[in-house]
């Protein structure tokens, strides 16, 4: 009798426990290294809600280095959390990408929010809206009057009608206390709101002596974070703070890279932090005429 023949059951038992092994071998090593948006652990809710609602969004992704929300609407986030509102009624498709190969798409449906009923002429107008916010931040105001033929809204800072519909959303250039009026066909008297507006970051003191200081710190800063975010430290929160600081949430500013290479300013960022051993050289921002935004970025680099 061969060796075969006289241990037969002993080997099928082995060869059976190998054959588990290595099916769990497999297993292991596709989750620990072969990705697929199977793997993204994102969520929103809720996916039915109305214009003026909170959506909630959040990834928890292991493996994520990066994230890229787009709302469907022309509106993007690299946040893993938060909070968003749609302007307008439709069905949209959110996307997150994770680390620019990785996506995943939930469909939401927004619906008109339904108007107050009108009894006769008992129901007092009024305006829904918060009492602060943040400069440069979008704020939604709205109106229980559903039955006018025209809305107008003057929001305190231009001195002029700034929108006409019943819905509307604006961003305040400057920090200070402002007076929301509103008033339509439907109502006698104007109606109004105070609000009071937080600067988005320490305003340059009135000691600065020229433009060319307000440039040169807002070049410094600008070039510190970027260092950091090249050195692989906290890409988030330094990525969040320039963009929130200087970019006024513009995350498609014009990056321009050694005279030659143009980019925006999040791909920029994300291509940055896996480009290793980058040193910023200079850093050379352009802000718009207020001198309240970063509109393009030239940079100087080398390994």
């Amino acid at each position: 009798m061969s060796y075969f023949q006289r241990n037969k059951k002993q080997i099928i038992i082995i060869a059976s426990l190998a054959v588990l092994l290595l099916a769990a071998l497999i297993y292991w090593l596709q989750k620990r290294y072969f990705r697929s948006s199977d793997d993204i652990e994102a969520k929103v809710y809720p996916t039915t809600l109305q214009v003026g609602d909170t959506l909630r969004y959040q990834d928890k992704t292991g493996f994520a280095v990066s994230r890229l929300w787009n709302f469907g609407d022309g509106n993007v986030s690299v946040m893993d959390s938060g909070i968003y509102i749609f302007s307008r009624p439709g069905y949209y498709q959110v996307n997150i990408t994770v680390n620019e190969k990785y996506s995943k798409n939930f469909t939401i449906q927004v619906a008109e929010r339904p108007g107050t009923t009108v009894i006769e002429d008992t129901v007092v107008a009024t305006i829904e809206g918060p009492i602060q916010a943040m400069q440069y931040e979008n704020v939604v105001f709205r109106t229980n009057v559903t039955d006018a033929s025209s809305y107008n809204w003057s929001f305190g800072e231009s001195g002029a009608v700034d929108a006409r519909e019943r819905m509307a959303i604006y961003a305040y250039q400057k920090p200070g206390n402002y007076v929301v009026t509103f008033y339509t066909d439907k109502t006698q008297y104007p109606i109004t709101k105070q609000i009071k507006i937080l600067p988005s970051y320490k305003e340059v003191s009135d000691s600065v002596s020229s433009v060319d200081d307000i440039y040169k710190r807002v070049d410094d800063d600008f070039k510190y974070n970027l260092q950091q975010i090249a050195n692989g430290n906290d890409f988030n929160g330094h990525y969040n703070y320039l963009l929130k600081k200087y970019l006024c949430g513009n995350e498609n500013a014009v990056i321009k890279v050694n005279d030659s290479k143009a980019n925006n300013f999040y791909y920029y960022c994300t291509g940055l932090q896996f480009d290793k051993n980058v040193t910023i050289q200079s850093v050379k921002v352009g802000l718009d005429d207020n001198l309240s935004c970063v509109t393009k970025v030239d940079i100087i680099q080398s390994k």
